[in-house]
């Protein structure tokens, strides 16, 4: 499905960008602290690796150490505690995300199609970075979901859905649960089902299902969920997506 973006940079422009800036400001930067940062990026990789798996409660410290190459010691020199590092990592998959699809979307008027871009755009980001959508979907079924940005924001946008007439689901709680819960099982098929090499793979074969388009079916299904009829919820899907920022994809 094209996803030609009507807001890219001319490619004329892009090839004209220099790319020396970055090597160069890693030349103004102290050794130490150049160390110390890829230290905690170590740190930091490690864990989410580990606890994409098995939960903050499954890892500790000294696993997170070992994969990280790192001595047990410098741990406590960039976090002090389990818990830190794994605030830390709620940070950057909960909070950071949703800026940057807050920052995707801030172009869009329509509640629907806000809604059809973060949908697509987190099932893309998890089938490119699979770590990152289990751990994505270990914390989406939790407690916390609602305390932390993607949860309440998804919240956000289906309140003003309903606020501007948009949805007519009544219930904005049950409307995020539908719409949370479907993004978090459609990932967990994306990672189990249909991305290559998935585990089960042969399975939706066998079953005569395919994956093509499997991030806008998604979201035609959640915005028919939320009241729009089928055509216009599939028009709305098949939009371009905007242009997504390279920092979008850091961890």
């Amino acid at each position: 499905m094209a996803t030609t973006e009507t807001r890219r940079t001319p490619k004329r422009s892009v090839a004209k960008t220099p790319t020396p800036a970055a090597p160069a400001a890693d030349e103004r930067e102290p050794r130490g602290a150049r160390r110390k940062r890829e230290t905690r990026a170590r740190l930091l990789d490690a864990a989410l690796r580990l606890m994409a798996d098995r939960g903050m409660e499954g890892v500790a410290i000294n696993e997170i150490t070992e994969a990280a190459d790192v001595g047990f010691g410098s741990f406590y020199n960039h976090f002090e505690s389990k818990e830190a590092i794994y605030a830390a990592l709620v940070s950057a998959v909960f909070e950071e995300f949703a800026d940057s699809l807050d920052k995707l979307t801030e172009g869009l008027s329509d509640p629907a199609e806000i809604i059809s871009v973060s949908v697509r755009h987190t099932l893309v980001r998890a089938r490119r970075e699979p770590v990152w959508g289990r751990f994505l979907i270990r914390e989406g079924f939790s407690a916390r979901v609602l305390t932390h940005g993607l949860g309440q924001r998804l919240l956000r946008d289906i309140e003003r859905g309903i606020a501007a007439k948009r949805f007519v689901v009544v219930d904005p709680f049950i409307g995020f649960l539908s719409v949370g819960g479907t993004v978090l099982t459609a990932i967990s098929a994306e990672l189990n089902f249909l991305a290559p090499g998935a585990p089960a793979a042969d399975v939706v074969k066998e079953l005569g299902f395919s994956g093509d388009h499997f991030p806008e079916r998604t979201a035609a299904a959640l915005l028919q969920t939320l009241g729009l009829k089928r055509a216009e919820a599939e028009k709305v899907a098949a939009r371009p997506l905007p242009v997504v920022e390279t920092a979008d994809s850091a961890s």
